[in-house]
């Protein structure tokens, strides 16, 4: 059970983060990155974002690429967040496919129904 004080930084990482990404992959056309779940350890050392790339079949490649360049993030973050914070988490970066998971779902029941 995650204490207040966890959800508050959470939803302040969640915010900032996505910032960051959505000024980084304005470049990149055709991209979309926003992070849709921040889960922060209860020391808050570790933070686990969970990204939502769009579309999915670059996931894979960005993914690998945004957790190469976890330290200049995670100073970018630092730099938005140093008066909020004392302490900066380490990032650790997942791909949340929740949507895809949801729409392979809707696929299974509609061959169902057709049947």
């Amino acid at each position: 059970m995650e204490t207040t004080r966890q959800n508050r930084i959470a939803r302040l990482l969640q915010k900032e983060l996505s910032d960051i990404f959505q000024k980084q992959t304005q470049a990149m056309h055709g991209v979309l990155v926003s992070v849709s779940a921040v889960r922060i350890s209860p020391d808050l050392s570790i933070a686990r974002v969970y990204l939502s790339i769009f579309p999915s079949d670059k996931a894979d490649d960005l993914l690998k690429n945004i957790s190469a360049n976890a330290r200049s993030v995670r100073y970018e973050l630092g730099t938005r967040v140093r008066h909020q914070l004392r302490i900066i988490p380490e990032l650790k970066f997942f791909i949340d496919d929740s949507l895809d998971y949801v729409e392979h779902i809707d696929e299974l029941l509609k061959k169902s129904s057709e049947e």
